[in-house]
């Protein structure tokens, strides 16, 4: 007969777990739920955010993400390829990009410090 036939009763399934093995596996626990930042959809808890912070934060990921490009594929391109006008040009413009990215860091952080000092604490 054909040992692959349907009506063979000895047969094992690859794909279930024995009644032994349920009981022997432990129970797989639970991720706890995390709040997240757009929960609704719509980035209604972005309200919340300083528009400078906000401003100056999505500026200086911007000029980071540039000058990591730039640092990155402008020596490349000038071993690799030869190029060896464009490759110092890339070089130096992600530079500057990286120098940007500080100069946006350091007025936001001297702009909340002002404000910190015109604003006088709660309780005091």
């Amino acid at each position: 007969m054909f040992p692959f036939d349907e009506d063979d009763e000895g047969e094992v399934s690859v794909g279930e777990r024995s009644d032994a093995e349920r009981e022997l596996t432990p129970e797989i626990p639970q991720a706890p739920s995390v709040k997240r930042f757009d929960d609704d959809g719509n980035f209604s808890g972005a309200s919340d955010l300083d528009r400078r912070t906000l401003r100056a934060f999505v500026a200086a990921v911007i000029y980071a993400n540039a000058a990591l490009l730039l640092v990155a594929l402008g020596p490349m391109v000038w071993y690799f390829e030869g190029w060896s006008r464009i490759g110092p040009v890339l070089l130096v413009v992600g530079v500057l990009a990286g120098v940007r990215t500080y100069q946006t860091y350091r007025a936001w952080d001297r702009s909340r410090d002002e404000r910190a000092d015109a604003d006088p604490p709660e309780g005091s």
